[in-house]
């Protein structure tokens, strides 16, 4: 897990790109406290940067950039190869120096090309340098769980992990009203390549680009609806249970391959539940890693009970992490920076809070459960008539989450209505690989992947294994849904997991009490954020419109606050400037 950077045709001298590299690595130095590397080439133009996070092979010669055997190809990477081990055991003729899964990529390119990609199972983003050919190669892993963003400048390109990378080797800073104007109208965080920076690409999961000789090309080298196709497979429920399963403990056993410290997050429900009965399965019931999961003191939202009932027949401490109100200014003011772009209120702040904690504890590698609803049906949407359009904002909320009349026309006429892909031929599967590929999970892992990153650790998600989606994607509907109750495959494999006696938290869409904090604690300082919006954007915004319905959101006659963080995210996407200057409603 690290942070990468690098350039290609840069205009400049090789001074001046070493500096402009310099800079880009150190904006994301949280990203990889342990190490750091430069690499410009002596005839100009080509540079790679890099800071490292040691997780695997914890010696100096995981330093990179890296190169092959043949000092011909460098590389920057970004992620973990978890297969490594078996794929170094397919590659023994190559002259290992170190056992880092960053050296076995190099190996496998020289072997395979860019058909090594499809051997890996993990998550990364990577870039190659080959010295003969002059080309710069990068590809970013299935599900997009490692970011990779890139901005054509000439006939070159400057790449990075954040986009506070690009911005400090000299990229412009400047918003994209469109994606703004998306966001505000529509509430669509990443459902492109654009990002809210203007000229600032994200590559695709799945995806690959090429630079050579001025030009910039890319594809897909995965994608989920190719792999699985148009048919339902007519396996026996008991034949998927048991595939499934062992899918389920290789992915889990994979992801605790680390020379430095692993633990879970938790949360009262069904997959954190499952994950639990996984590492037990795996490790044994002696085993006691350190389990972390988030409070807010709100009995309402809180499942505490429920993680302390998951752990009780367990040897594994328990780290409770709270927030409170009074962190979140200061701590939003920080994660902002850090995510770039808007992020998912409260629940994101609190995740920071835990990654900080699992840090401080000594824990820098966590496993987390996020990607079972996707596969198995698990939103309610799933079983009602709403159309695919539908971005699914929030669950469990009756009241609009957007405000599409609280802009200005000039602005509300730029955004562009997210229109999903449909490669299924039912309306399930379509809406499974929306929240795949294009909402829940692309919005979840950038959250995830910055809050952890922000303190120095490494999220891994087991159940985003390709294999996982795969196997379940190609099964009917009444094994992901029946009589009404969702993830039905899922629920009954849990049973053989499970430890006796573990009862899951009803699953419950509102994990905070933001809308109570923002009408309540957090009421003056939501305000000071929504006044530096509507002074710093005022062509983005209708103001008394603004003001109108947050003076209705202070009444209760509202039932969430997604289109209150809305406003505030826009106060962060500017540089820190003034507060003050309107009378607060």
């Amino acid at each position: 897990m690290c942070g990468i950077a690098g350039a290609v045709a840069f205009d400049g001298s090789r001074e001046e790109l070493t500096a402009a590299l310099a800079r880009a690595a150190s904006s994301i130095a949280h990203r990889g406290p342990d190490d750091a590397g430069l690499w410009t080439d002596p005839e100009g133009g080509v540079g790679l940067a890099h800071r490292r996070l040691s997780i695997l092979d914890l010696s100096a010669l995981g330093h990179q950039p890296m190169w092959d055997a043949s000092k011909e190809v460098a590389i920057v990477f970004n992620g973990e190869i978890y297969n490594y081990v078996e794929l170094r055991s397919e590659l023994a003729g190559y002259p290992f120096q170190t056992r880092t899964d960053t050296e076995v990529i190099l190996a496998a390119w020289r072997r395979w090309g860019e058909a090594c990609l499809e051997r890996f199972v993990g998550m990364f983003a990577l870039a190659l340098w080959d010295v003969r050919t002059k080309t710069l190669f990068a590809a970013r892993d299935r599900f997009g769980v490692k970011p990779f963003y890139y901005c054509r400048i000439g006939d070159g390109i400057v790449f990075g992990s954040e986009i506070k990378a690009l911005h400090a080797a000299g990229v412009p800073r400047e918003p994209d009203p469109v994606t703004w104007a998306t966001y505000l109208k529509f509430g669509a965080y990443d459902h492109s390549q654009r990002t809210f920076w203007n000229g600032v690409r994200s590559l695709p999961a799945g995806a690959w680009l090429r630079w050579r000789g001025g030009k910039v090309t890319t594809g897909r080298w995965y994608d989920l609806a190719a792999q699985t196709g148009d048919d339902l497979a007519l396996t026996p429920v008991s034949d998927v249970r048991a595939q499934y399963r062992d899918l389920l403990e290789e992915s889990v056993r994979l992801r605790f391959r680390s020379d430095v410290p692993v633990g879970i997050n938790l949360s009262g429900g069904l997959d954190s539940s499952v994950l639990l009965g996984l590492v037990q399965a795996i490790q044994g019931p002696e085993s006691d890693i350190k389990a972390f999961t988030f409070t807010t003191g709100d009995s309402a939202y809180d499942e505490l009970p429920w993680v302390h009932q998951m752990l009780e027949q367990t040897h594994h401490p328990l780290v409770e992490c709270r927030l409170t109100p009074e962190e979140v200014p200061s701590l939003a003011e920080e994660v902002a920076r850090c995510q770039d772009e808007p992020f998912g209120g409260l629940p994101t702040l609190a995740y920071a809070r835990l990654f900080r904690q699992a840090r401080k504890h000594g824990v820098i590698v966590l496993l987390d459960g996020q990607g079972m609803d996707e596969q198995w049906a698990g939103y309610d949407y799933y079983q009602k008539a709403e159309g695919i359009g539908q971005t699914a904002l929030l669950q469990g909320a009756a009241d609009r989450p957007v405000r599409p009349e609280c802009l200005a026309p000039e602005l509300s006429a730029l955004a562009q209505e997210p229109d999903f892909p449909q490669p299924y031929p039912d309306r399930l599967r379509n809406l499974q690989y929306r929240d795949a590929f294009f909402t829940k999970i692309p919005r979840a892992l950038r959250f995830n992947d910055r809050s952890s990153m922000l303190s120095s650790t490494e999220l891994r998600e087991p159940f985003l294994d390709h294999r996982l989606f795969e196997l379940a994607f190609r099964q009917p509907a009444e094994i992901k849904i029946r009589r009404g109750v969702s993830k039905w495959l899922l629920r009954q494999l849990a049973q053989e997991i499970l430890p006796a006696g573990v009862v899951q938290a009803p699953k419950r869409p509102l994990q905070t009490p933001q809308r109570e904090w923002l009408r309540g604690p957090l009421r003056a300082w939501a305000w000071e954020g929504i006044e530096v919006a509507l002074r710093r954007h005022a062509g983005w915004f209708d103001v008394a419109a603004v003001e109108a319905n947050w003076k209705r959101f202070l009444a209760g006659e509202s039932d969430n606050s997604f289109y209150v963080w809305q406003w505030l995210s826009a106060a962060w996407a500017t540089t820190a400037g003034e507060h003050g200057g309107r009378e607060r409603p």
